[in-house]
């Protein structure tokens, strides 16, 4: 009997509680209840796509397994989307196909990391996917379950469960679900699809892998140098100085980006003032045991280790001075939440080494029709 034809059974018997406890039996949840899914129900999701439902959306070469498009519809029916929510979380798969790490075992890493979804364009209000407040809370259903759909995929599909493939020493509340869209309504600037070279009507899925979410308490300044250094000051902590490819997206609230905006400064003016400020000594390092870089790994440890070898600083006039990330690029910002306090975030995310010009991977979403 398949797993769809014993749901239908339970449902029809009037046994829901059945159902969830057969699906948690086979640990096909993520500690949530999920909703049983039958053939008939599977069915709106499947047509909501153009795409055959075996095309492969993305695949992790060294566990030989593959997403196709019958199994990302199994797992966003599981996660309580909705069928027009499908078209976004195919989109989504696409996207991260395009990431280098996570087909490189990334989400299996004990850094705890997870994936993380930017929606743009009009879908946003067509769903009603929150971009105004709160955007990392709960209470919207579009972001809840799209990026939950992305998760229960890596747990039934790729088999990325915790004391198991995934072995995330703490892990991030990211991998219940992590899905946001952008405020391009109360931003300054051009989106970020836009700055890809998508049209603006055009909706799309940006995807990072991420390790964690701070939030910026900067409601004291009118002035945009101090507010870059609050930023600056938060991405160079020693703390968060585990790659040489690792890299921080400025989530601004509407406030924020105003501000700069006001003083004439673009995104490219910001990125350049962060980065010129995401400095630390060697002698700063070296206190916390990270003044040099792994030959192998490219991960920062004390120049006394056996596998220690010297980073670019050491070639430069000033040497003694430590750049932290690698370019400009290696900063993204974009514009998101409630124009009601001056309260940003930085979201710690992994991109290439050099970074890209844009480093992070879309996807256009296809029409449902």
């Amino acid at each position: 009997m398949t797993a769809t034809d014993a749901t239908n059974d339970m449902v029809i018997d009037g046994q829901p509680h059945a159902a969830l406890d057969y699906y948690n039996s086979n640990e096909w949840a993520d500690g949530l209840p999920v909703v049983p899914v039958t053939e008939s129900y599977l069915a709106p999701f499947l047509a909501a796509s153009a795409r055959d439902s075996e095309d492969v959306l993305f695949h992790i070469p060294h566990l030989n397994r593959s997403m196709t498009v019958r199994l990302a519809a199994i797992n966003a029916a599981l996660a309580g989307c909705r069928p027009e929510y499908f078209p976004v979380v195919i989109a989504a798969w696409e996207a991260i196909a395009k990431e280098p790490h996570p087909a490189r075992g990334i989400w299996q890493s004990t850094t705890g990391t997870a994936p993380f979804l930017v929606v743009n364009g009009p879908i946003r209000n067509e769903i009603g996917l929150n971009y105004q407040g709160d955007i990392y809370g709960s209470g919207f259903r579009a972001n809840a379950t799209i990026g939950r759909a992305i998760r229960l995929g890596c747990y039934n599909v790729f088999g990325l469960r915790p004391h198991g493939l995934d072995q995330a020493t703490q892990g991030t509340p990211a991998k219940y679900s992590a899905c946001i869209g952008e405020n391009e309504e109360q931003s300054p600037w051009e989106p970020g699809h836009v700055a890809n070279g998508f049209a603006a009507e055009d909706s799309v899925v940006t995807a990072y892998v991420i390790r964690s979410v701070m939030h910026i308490e900067a409601r004291h300044s009118m002035r945009p140098e101090q507010l870059a250094e609050d930023f600056a000051d938060s991405i160079r902590r020693t703390g968060a100085l585990i790659h040489e490819y690792t890299s921080a997206l400025l989530v601004l609230v509407p406030e924020h980006a105003n501000l700069f905006a006001a003083e004439g400064w673009s995104k490219d003016d910001l990125r350049e003032a962060v980065f010129e400020r995401v400095k630390r000594t060697r002698t700063e390092l070296a206190a916390a045991g990270k003044d040099a870089i792994s030959k192998k790994s490219r991960w920062r440890l004390p120049s006394a280790h056996p596998d220690a070898t010297a980073d670019v600083a050491t070639e430069s006039k000033m040497p003694e001075t430590v750049p932290l990330l690698s370019a400009p690029s290696s900063i993204q910002v974009m514009v998101a939440g409630a124009n009601n306090a001056g309260v940003s975030s930085v979201v710690e995310i992994f991109t290439l080494n050099p970074p890209r010009l844009l480093p992070f991977s879309c996807a256009s979403i296809g029409d449902p029709s």
